[in-house]
Protein backbone atom coordinates (compact mmCIF):
# COMPACT_ATOMS: atom_id res chain seq x y z
CA UNK A 1 0.00 0.00 0.00
CA UNK A 2 1.50 3.32 -1.19
CA UNK A 3 0.54 6.46 0.92
CA UNK A 4 0.59 10.12 -0.65
CA UNK A 5 3.40 12.36 0.94
CA UNK A 6 1.40 15.13 3.03
CA UNK A 7 2.12 18.62 2.43
CA UNK A 8 3.27 21.16 4.83
CA UNK A 9 1.00 21.58 7.92
CA UNK A 10 -0.49 25.04 7.16
CA UNK A 11 0.07 28.13 9.69
CA UNK A 12 -2.13 30.23 10.82
CA UNK A 13 -2.06 33.22 12.91
CA UNK A 14 -4.85 34.52 15.23
CA UNK A 15 -4.77 37.04 17.14
CA UNK A 16 -7.50 39.70 19.67
CA UNK A 17 -9.77 38.20 22.58
CA UNK A 18 -10.71 34.57 23.20
CA UNK A 19 -13.99 34.54 20.91
CA UNK A 20 -12.03 36.82 18.11
CA UNK A 21 -9.31 33.97 17.77
CA UNK A 22 -11.14 31.30 17.94
CA UNK A 23 -13.40 33.03 15.00
CA UNK A 24 -10.26 33.59 13.19
CA UNK A 25 -9.14 30.12 13.40
CA UNK A 26 -12.04 28.32 12.68
CA UNK A 27 -12.39 30.23 9.36
CA UNK A 28 -8.87 29.67 8.48
CA UNK A 29 -8.41 25.89 9.19
CA UNK A 30 -12.70 25.08 8.48
CA UNK A 31 -11.40 22.20 6.02
CA UNK A 32 -8.80 20.73 8.27
CA UNK A 33 -11.12 21.12 11.27
CA UNK A 34 -14.41 19.06 9.39
CA UNK A 35 -11.83 16.82 8.42
CA UNK A 36 -10.47 16.18 12.09
CA UNK A 37 -13.89 15.67 13.66
CA UNK A 38 -14.65 13.70 10.93
CA UNK A 39 -11.58 11.38 11.83
CA UNK A 40 -13.06 11.24 15.03
CA UNK A 41 -16.97 10.23 14.69
CA UNK A 42 -15.82 8.00 12.42
CA UNK A 43 -13.93 5.77 15.05
CA UNK A 44 -16.72 6.60 18.15
CA UNK A 45 -19.36 5.33 15.18
CA UNK A 46 -17.26 2.20 14.67
CA UNK A 47 -18.25 1.31 19.03
CA UNK A 48 -21.69 2.53 18.47
CA UNK A 49 -22.17 5.94 19.22
CA UNK A 50 -24.13 8.14 16.82
CA UNK A 51 -23.68 11.91 16.33
CA UNK A 52 -26.39 12.92 19.15
CA UNK A 53 -24.53 10.40 21.91
CA UNK A 54 -20.53 11.82 20.83
CA UNK A 55 -22.60 15.25 21.31
CA UNK A 56 -23.44 14.45 24.80
CA UNK A 57 -19.97 13.17 25.71
CA UNK A 58 -18.81 16.33 24.65
CA UNK A 59 -20.98 18.84 26.66
CA UNK A 60 -20.84 16.79 29.38
CA UNK A 61 -16.68 18.37 29.54
CA UNK A 62 -17.74 21.73 29.00
CA UNK A 63 -18.82 22.93 32.92
CA UNK A 64 -15.18 21.49 33.59
CA UNK A 65 -13.32 23.10 31.40
CA UNK A 66 -15.68 26.47 32.01
CA UNK A 67 -14.72 26.59 35.54
CA UNK A 68 -10.92 26.02 34.37
CA UNK A 69 -10.57 28.79 32.28
CA UNK A 70 -14.11 30.42 30.39
CA UNK A 71 -12.07 31.88 27.89
CA UNK A 72 -11.36 28.56 26.64
CA UNK A 73 -15.09 27.97 25.86
CA UNK A 74 -15.54 31.19 24.27
CA UNK A 75 -12.51 30.37 22.11
CA UNK A 76 -14.29 26.82 21.14
CA UNK A 77 -17.22 28.66 20.56
CA UNK A 78 -15.57 30.92 18.42
CA UNK A 79 -13.94 28.13 16.12
CA UNK A 80 -16.95 26.49 15.99
CA UNK A 81 -19.00 29.40 14.50
CA UNK A 82 -15.89 30.32 12.46
CA UNK A 83 -15.88 26.51 11.03
CA UNK A 84 -19.82 26.21 10.62
CA UNK A 85 -19.66 23.10 12.65
CA UNK A 86 -21.36 22.47 16.37
CA UNK A 87 -19.85 23.55 19.19
CA UNK A 88 -20.15 19.90 20.91
CA UNK A 89 -17.81 18.86 18.37
CA UNK A 90 -14.64 21.49 19.02
CA UNK A 91 -14.79 19.92 22.49
CA UNK A 92 -14.53 16.71 21.36
CA UNK A 93 -11.45 17.63 19.15
CA UNK A 94 -9.74 19.01 22.63
CA UNK A 95 -10.68 16.48 25.17
CA UNK A 96 -10.15 13.42 22.41
CA UNK A 97 -7.94 11.99 24.69
CA UNK A 98 -10.62 11.32 27.77
CA UNK A 99 -13.40 10.77 25.37
CA UNK A 100 -11.70 8.34 23.56
CA UNK A 101 -11.10 6.40 26.53
CA UNK A 102 -14.62 6.64 27.83
CA UNK A 103 -16.05 5.20 25.00
CA UNK A 104 -13.68 2.39 24.76
CA UNK A 105 -14.36 0.91 28.21
CA UNK A 106 -17.35 -1.35 26.94
CA UNK A 107 -17.60 0.50 23.54
CA UNK A 108 -14.71 1.13 21.38
CA UNK A 109 -12.00 -1.66 20.27
CA UNK A 110 -8.54 -1.20 22.00
CA UNK A 111 -7.22 1.89 20.37
CA UNK A 112 -3.76 2.81 19.96
CA UNK A 113 -2.59 5.80 21.81
CA UNK A 114 -0.35 8.59 21.22
CA UNK A 115 3.15 7.04 21.11
CA UNK A 116 5.89 9.72 21.13
CA UNK A 117 9.28 9.76 21.78
CA UNK A 118 10.44 13.34 23.49
CA UNK A 119 13.91 14.58 23.73
CA UNK A 120 15.49 17.69 25.41
CA UNK A 121 19.04 18.77 24.73
CA UNK A 122 20.35 21.11 27.58
CA UNK A 123 23.36 23.56 26.99
CA UNK A 124 26.09 21.42 28.39
CA UNK A 125 25.44 18.57 25.63
CA UNK A 126 25.20 20.42 22.64
CA UNK A 127 27.89 22.11 20.07
CA UNK A 128 26.77 25.42 20.80
CA UNK A 129 24.91 25.89 24.35
CA UNK A 130 21.59 26.10 22.57
CA UNK A 131 18.91 24.19 24.37
CA UNK A 132 17.13 22.09 21.68
CA UNK A 133 13.47 20.56 22.76
CA UNK A 134 12.19 18.07 19.87
CA UNK A 135 9.42 14.54 19.73
CA UNK A 136 8.07 12.06 17.40
CA UNK A 137 4.16 12.35 17.73
CA UNK A 138 2.70 8.42 16.60
CA UNK A 139 -0.94 8.24 16.22
CA UNK A 140 -3.24 8.24 13.83
CA UNK A 141 -2.05 8.65 10.24
CA UNK A 142 -5.14 10.65 9.06
CA UNK A 143 -3.75 13.24 10.92
CA UNK A 144 -1.44 14.16 8.82
CA UNK A 145 -4.29 15.75 6.74
CA UNK A 146 -5.66 18.24 10.22
CA UNK A 147 -2.62 18.82 11.90
CA UNK A 148 -2.16 23.08 11.67
CA UNK A 149 0.46 25.27 13.33
CA UNK A 150 -1.25 28.23 14.99
CA UNK A 151 0.50 31.27 15.73
CA UNK A 152 -1.44 33.17 18.58
CA UNK A 153 -0.91 36.94 18.93
CA UNK A 154 -1.78 37.64 23.22
CA UNK A 155 -3.16 40.39 24.54
CA UNK A 156 -2.67 38.72 28.13
CA UNK A 157 0.31 37.29 28.14
CA UNK A 158 3.13 35.89 25.80
CA UNK A 159 2.64 34.69 21.88
CA UNK A 160 2.27 31.14 21.71
CA UNK A 161 3.39 28.70 18.64
CA UNK A 162 1.43 25.41 18.51
CA UNK A 163 1.72 22.40 16.74
CA UNK A 164 -2.10 21.09 17.29
CA UNK A 165 -5.04 18.83 15.04
CA UNK A 166 -6.72 21.56 13.38
CA UNK A 167 -9.86 22.31 16.11
CA UNK A 168 -7.53 21.57 18.86
CA UNK A 169 -6.20 24.95 21.59
CA UNK A 170 -2.55 23.49 21.53
CA UNK A 171 -0.50 20.31 21.80
CA UNK A 172 3.20 20.76 21.04
CA UNK A 173 4.52 24.17 21.17
CA UNK A 174 6.73 27.42 22.33
CA UNK A 175 6.00 30.45 23.35
CA UNK A 176 7.95 33.94 24.25
CA UNK A 177 9.23 33.60 27.33
CA UNK A 178 11.60 30.35 26.25
CA UNK A 179 8.74 27.89 27.38
CA UNK A 180 8.63 25.04 25.63
CA UNK A 181 6.44 21.73 25.97
CA UNK A 182 5.88 17.98 24.47
CA UNK A 183 3.71 15.15 25.91
CA UNK A 184 3.75 11.75 25.73
CA UNK A 185 1.02 8.89 26.68
CA UNK A 186 0.77 7.07 29.67
CA UNK A 187 -1.20 5.01 31.66
CA UNK A 188 -1.70 3.66 34.98
CA UNK A 189 -4.04 2.00 37.06
CA UNK A 190 -4.71 5.13 38.84
CA UNK A 191 -6.38 6.23 35.15
CA UNK A 192 -10.47 7.51 34.67
CA UNK A 193 -11.21 7.02 38.40
CA UNK A 194 -12.02 10.64 38.79
CA UNK A 195 -12.60 13.83 36.81
CA UNK A 196 -10.24 16.05 35.49
CA UNK A 197 -9.08 19.01 32.57
CA UNK A 198 -8.29 17.23 29.65
CA UNK A 199 -4.41 16.66 28.90
CA UNK A 200 -4.76 19.18 25.68
CA UNK A 201 -5.76 22.26 27.59
CA UNK A 202 -3.25 21.32 30.60
CA UNK A 203 -0.60 22.25 27.89
CA UNK A 204 -2.34 25.39 26.60
CA UNK A 205 -2.10 26.74 29.81
CA UNK A 206 1.32 25.58 30.14
CA UNK A 207 2.13 27.64 27.21
CA UNK A 208 0.49 30.89 28.53
CA UNK A 209 2.85 31.24 31.49
CA UNK A 210 5.22 33.94 31.68
CA UNK A 211 7.44 31.97 34.24
CA UNK A 212 8.66 28.24 34.41
CA UNK A 213 7.46 28.14 38.11
CA UNK A 214 3.97 29.07 36.87
CA UNK A 215 4.42 26.69 34.23
CA UNK A 216 5.44 23.54 36.67
CA UNK A 217 2.28 24.69 39.24
CA UNK A 218 0.20 24.23 36.05
CA UNK A 219 0.87 20.71 35.90
CA UNK A 220 1.23 19.87 39.14
CA UNK A 221 -1.95 21.79 40.36
CA UNK A 222 -4.26 21.07 37.70
CA UNK A 223 -6.57 17.50 38.17
CA UNK A 224 -6.46 14.64 35.84
CA UNK A 225 -8.23 12.33 34.45
CA UNK A 226 -5.22 10.37 33.26
CA UNK A 227 -1.86 10.18 33.22
CA UNK A 228 0.54 11.98 30.97
CA UNK A 229 4.21 12.56 30.68
CA UNK A 230 4.98 15.87 30.04
CA UNK A 231 8.20 17.43 28.95
CA UNK A 232 9.04 21.03 30.02
CA UNK A 233 12.37 23.49 28.93
CA UNK A 234 12.93 26.88 29.13
CA UNK A 235 15.43 28.54 26.21
CA UNK A 236 17.71 29.70 28.85
CA UNK A 237 18.70 25.89 29.41
CA UNK A 238 16.24 24.87 31.68
CA UNK A 239 14.56 21.06 31.25
CA UNK A 240 12.17 18.75 33.06
CA UNK A 241 10.42 15.91 32.86
CA UNK A 242 7.39 15.22 34.91
CA UNK A 243 5.44 12.14 34.66
CA UNK A 244 2.12 12.53 35.97
CA UNK A 245 -0.83 10.27 37.62
CA UNK A 246 -4.22 11.56 38.03
CA UNK A 247 -3.34 12.43 41.85
CA UNK A 248 0.23 12.48 41.83
CA UNK A 249 3.42 13.81 39.71
CA UNK A 250 6.85 12.51 39.41
CA UNK A 251 10.33 14.27 38.29
CA UNK A 252 12.76 13.07 36.57
CA UNK A 253 16.27 14.74 35.72
CA UNK A 254 18.20 15.15 32.87
CA UNK A 255 21.51 12.99 32.90
CA UNK A 256 24.44 14.66 31.36
CA UNK A 257 22.62 17.16 30.03
CA UNK A 258 19.94 14.38 28.22
CA UNK A 259 16.46 13.85 28.57
CA UNK A 260 14.49 10.97 26.67
CA UNK A 261 11.03 9.93 27.15
CA UNK A 262 8.89 7.48 25.38
CA UNK A 263 6.00 5.79 26.76
CA UNK A 264 6.92 3.57 30.07
CA UNK A 265 7.00 5.06 33.69
CA UNK A 266 11.10 4.98 34.19
CA UNK A 267 10.85 6.86 38.01
CA UNK A 268 11.42 4.29 40.60
CA UNK A 269 9.38 6.29 43.03
CA UNK A 270 6.25 6.27 40.45
CA UNK A 271 7.25 2.27 39.74
CA UNK A 272 7.02 1.45 43.37
CA UNK A 273 3.80 3.20 43.70
CA UNK A 274 1.22 2.59 40.63
CA UNK A 275 1.18 -0.13 38.07
CA UNK A 276 2.22 1.19 34.45
CA UNK A 277 -0.60 -0.52 32.59
CA UNK A 278 0.49 0.37 29.02
CA UNK A 279 3.34 -1.57 27.85
CA UNK A 280 0.39 -3.72 26.25
CA UNK A 281 -0.15 -1.14 23.78
CA UNK A 282 2.85 0.28 23.65
CA UNK A 283 5.40 -2.49 23.52
CA UNK A 284 7.85 -0.60 21.15
CA UNK A 285 8.09 1.61 24.56
CA UNK A 286 10.58 -0.22 25.76
CA UNK A 287 13.11 0.63 23.67
CA UNK A 288 12.34 3.58 22.24
CA UNK A 289 13.47 6.07 24.51
CA UNK A 290 17.04 3.99 25.11
CA UNK A 291 17.31 3.99 21.13
CA UNK A 292 17.31 7.69 21.19
CA UNK A 293 19.46 8.15 24.05
CA UNK A 294 22.30 5.63 22.91
CA UNK A 295 22.24 7.97 19.23
CA UNK A 296 22.49 11.41 21.39
CA UNK A 297 25.18 10.09 24.20
CA UNK A 298 27.06 9.25 21.49
CA UNK A 299 27.86 12.67 20.44
CA UNK A 300 27.47 14.45 23.87
CA UNK A 301 29.14 18.00 23.85
CA UNK A 302 29.12 18.52 20.36
CA UNK A 303 25.04 18.06 19.97
CA UNK A 304 22.62 19.64 17.08
CA UNK A 305 19.59 19.35 15.92
CA UNK A 306 20.48 17.28 12.86
CA UNK A 307 21.77 14.78 15.46
CA UNK A 308 18.27 15.60 17.33
CA UNK A 309 17.03 14.80 13.75
CA UNK A 310 19.09 11.63 13.09
CA UNK A 311 18.10 9.97 16.47
CA UNK A 312 13.85 10.63 15.58
CA UNK A 313 14.70 8.69 12.62
CA UNK A 314 15.74 5.50 14.05
CA UNK A 315 14.08 2.76 11.92
CA UNK A 316 15.38 -0.38 13.91
CA UNK A 317 12.42 -2.80 13.98
CA UNK A 318 10.38 -0.63 11.49
CA UNK A 319 7.64 -0.70 11.67
CA UNK A 320 7.20 -0.59 15.23
CA UNK A 321 10.29 2.13 15.53
CA UNK A 322 11.15 5.80 16.88
CA UNK A 323 10.11 6.49 13.70
CA UNK A 324 6.69 4.53 12.61
CA UNK A 325 5.97 4.41 8.97
CA UNK A 326 2.24 3.92 8.93
CA UNK A 327 0.99 0.32 9.78
CA UNK A 328 -2.20 -1.25 11.32
CA UNK A 329 -1.26 -1.17 15.00
CA UNK A 330 -3.06 -3.62 17.75
CA UNK A 331 -6.11 -2.52 17.50
CA UNK A 332 -6.70 -2.76 13.74
CA UNK A 333 -6.19 1.04 13.05
CA UNK A 334 -3.77 2.48 10.53
CA UNK A 335 -1.12 4.64 13.01
CA UNK A 336 2.29 6.09 12.39
CA UNK A 337 4.81 9.13 12.97
CA UNK A 338 2.29 11.76 12.43
CA UNK A 339 4.99 14.41 13.21
CA UNK A 340 8.05 15.12 13.78
CA UNK A 341 8.56 18.33 15.77
CA UNK A 342 11.85 20.00 16.28
CA UNK A 343 12.14 23.15 18.79
CA UNK A 344 14.58 26.02 19.59
CA UNK A 345 12.90 27.69 22.32
CA UNK A 346 15.12 30.91 22.92
CA UNK A 347 14.84 31.67 19.68
CA UNK A 348 11.16 30.80 18.71
CA UNK A 349 11.94 28.72 16.38
CA UNK A 350 9.83 25.26 15.51
CA UNK A 351 10.48 22.41 12.11
CA UNK A 352 7.88 19.87 11.27
CA UNK A 353 7.97 17.11 9.08
CA UNK A 354 4.57 15.37 8.27
CA UNK A 355 4.71 11.61 8.37
CA UNK A 356 9.07 11.89 8.75
CA UNK A 357 8.62 7.89 8.05
CA UNK A 358 8.13 8.97 4.40
CA UNK A 359 9.24 12.02 3.82
CA UNK A 360 12.47 14.36 5.20
CA UNK A 361 11.32 17.83 4.16
CA UNK A 362 10.80 20.10 7.09
CA UNK A 363 9.06 23.13 7.38
CA UNK A 364 10.16 26.42 9.38
CA UNK A 365 8.25 28.17 11.79
CA UNK A 366 8.22 31.34 13.50
CA UNK A 367 7.09 33.59 16.29
CA UNK A 368 8.64 35.80 14.24
CA UNK A 369 7.11 36.23 10.77
CA UNK A 370 10.38 38.66 9.94
CA UNK A 371 12.20 35.49 10.55
CA UNK A 372 10.59 32.76 8.12
CA UNK A 373 10.37 35.81 5.57
CA UNK A 374 14.07 36.38 5.55
CA UNK A 375 14.93 32.21 5.90
CA UNK A 376 12.55 31.94 2.49
CA UNK A 377 14.89 34.89 0.11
Amino acid sequence: MTHPIPPPFPLYEVSGGAEARGLSYGRQAAERVRRSIGHYHSQLSAGGLDAAKIHRLARAFTPRVENFDADYVAEMRGIAKGADVPFEDVMLLNCRTEILQLAKRGLLPEADPDGCTGAILLPEATADGTLLHGQNWDWKSECAETGVVLRIRREDGPDILTFVEAGGLSRAGLNAAGIAITANYLESDRDYQTDGIPLSLLRRKVLEQEHVALAVKTIYATPKSASNNVMLSHGSGWGLDIECAPDESFLLEAEGGILVHANNWRSPVALSKLRDTGIATTPDSVYRDRRVRAALEAKRGTLTMEDLRAAFFDDWQSPWSVCRPPRMNLGGNLSATVAMILMKPAEGHMEIAPLPALNRQFTSYSLDPAKVARAAE
